[in-house]
């Protein structure tokens, strides 16, 4: 009895930190993102997580969908408002943000993390580099997606006085399960996932639980089963949003 008391004792308790990507899926409506954001917290989700760009720095106007990209721009009245329904349903909320002064605003309505979306690791589109630079800053916890490449070596060099979590990220919407490579996976921070299903984030904190990590941050798209936003064929919706954390819960214990 004593020497498995003594083995139990040995066991490495693992935290995974659960992050529901909105993205798009509220539509540009902060009364879809207060019902978004309900469920995610009913859910078990650790943070809702949104996007703050400007289409006009990322898009052309002749795109098809220009209409749409515009509705969903995140600006700073409507982040304001986000931020406080999310504090009223006690879940975190914070940003994959795109240019300077969309750190500085942040900044001033208090977010405790960033989050950094994998084409800004290339530093091609404006105001990249100098978004990445605002955000060294804040000295914050900074999620950083991998999934179109960057220099790994220079964005950490950036991030020093940060606390930078690397997540494994493979940019296709949806992810076939067959292109992850575990092996490589396992040796990131966390798991930014696009695959169809709950199976891939899942087995990945088996993977990280085996190896004895104490925490893991993972991240899921996620919808209401009406969005009709653009991520929305390739997001859960949030019941299966719930049945994903009860694996993940599972797990940690």
């Amino acid at each position: 009895m004593k020497d498995f008391q003594k083995n139990v004792s040995k066991r490495v308790k693992m935290k995974a930190f659960v992050v529901a990507e909105i993205g798009s899926n509220w539509e540009g409506d902060p009364k879809k993102a207060q019902s978004i954001i309900k469920e995610c917290k009913k859910a078990g989700a650790d943070a809702v997580k949104f996007q703050m760009w400007r289409a006009k720095d990322l898009y052309e106007k002749s795109h098809p969908n220009w209409k749409n990209i515009v509705k969903s721009e995140l600006t700073f009245e409507k982040a304001k408002q986000i931020k406080k329904i999310a504090d009223k349903n006690h879940i975190e909320f914070f940003c994959s943000v795109f240019y300077s002064e969309g750190v500085d605003f942040l900044e001033s309505i208090g977010v405790k993390k960033y989050k950094i979306a994998s084409r800004t690791c290339l530093q091609k589109d404006p105001y990249s580099s100098e978004t990445l630079k605002r955000l060294s800053l804040t000295k914050k916890s900074i999620f950083i997606s991998m999934g179109m490449g960057g220099n790994k070596k220079k964005i950490r060099q950036i991030f020093k006085k940060n606390k930078p979590v690397f997540c494994y990220c493979i940019s296709e919407y949806p992810l076939e399960f067959k292109k992850i490579k575990w092996n490589q996976a396992v040796k990131y921070d966390g798991f930014s996932d696009h695959t169809e299903g709950i199976v891939a984030p899942i087995l990945y904190c088996i993977l990280k639980k085996q190896k004895k990590i104490k925490s893991v941050y993972i991240e899921k798209h996620v919808k209401l089963k009406n969005s009709k936003g653009p991520d929305a064929s390739t997001s859960i919706d949030t019941e299966v949003l719930h049945e994903m954390i009860s694996f993940i819960r599972t797990i940690e214990k």
